[in-house]
């Protein structure tokens, strides 16, 4: 398997990324609707490990979502397993009432979202009611085989390099495991993240896609992109 070589951002050429029609929409579509996305989204590499670093609206978690969903509906794996830190962006949340799912709902709505926008939310809430779709706090994780499964761990820049190092060790057979997060934008005390870290270690292996997304492929709001540059 080759690796993905990694993207600087440079090239002799620029090529817009937003039309100039004011009604473009990202998703290609003018209005959410409840049923699955049509389009397909084929990954760069066929490996079982791969780690998505990159800025802000580069698409890492929807790429991995759209990757595990595909899997999922093509019976390449029976089950989709959602894992992300729980750590607050610079304030508290205090208490959350209800189960771990409710608890935990606040965290994972980024991948929610991306979840019923690829299967629609009734069979989302199908999926999620008989566990073929399971929210795994990273905490819970420790001393699993995860088997026949596509896990994607997301905000990864929220781990540290023990916690990391744990959740690869999880990947069972005929499974596939992605990473994403954002070195840049880690909510942790500095130097306690571990996902810049085990990224340089892993790309020294054949079997293992390290992707590395740059401002060129930022596919938010345009000023999305130009603040990046310069926050």
């Amino acid at each position: 398997m080759a690796k993905r070589v990694a993207r600087s951002g440079k090239s002799e050429s620029v090529v817009s990324l937003y039309p100039a029609d004011a009604e473009w929409h990202p998703l290609g579509e003018d209005a959410p609707r409840d049923q699955s996305y049509v389009r397909k989204v084929r990954p760069q590499s066929e490996g079982h490990l791969a780690l998505a670093l990159g800025p802000a609206g580069t698409g890492k978690t929807y790429l991995a979502i759209s990757a595990a969903v595909e899997a999922f509906e093509e019976g390449k794996v029976s089950r989709i397993i959602l894992s992300r830190p729980a750590v607050e962006a610079g304030e508290s949340l205090g208490f959350l009432p209800g189960d771990m799912q409710e608890k935990l709902a606040p965290y994972l709505r980024p991948l929610y979202d991306a979840l019923s926008d690829r299967l629609g939310g009734k069979k989302l809430r199908a999926c999620l009611s008989d566990g073929t779709i399971e929210i795994a706090p990273i905490a819970y994780m420790r001393g699993r085989t995860l088997n026949n499964a596509f896990v994607v761990i997301d905000e990864a820049q929220n781990c540290t390099y023990g916690q990391i190092k744990m959740l690869l060790t999880r990947l069972g057979w005929h499974s596939t495991m992605v990473l994403t997060g954002d070195p840049d934008q880690t909510d942790l005390l500095p130097g306690m993240s571990g996902l810049s870290d085990i990224a340089a270690r892993l790309s020294k292996l054949d079997d293992v896609a390290v992707v590395e997304l740059a401002d060129a492929d930022i596919v938010r709001h345009p000023l999305v992109a130009s603040m990046l540059t310069v926050l």
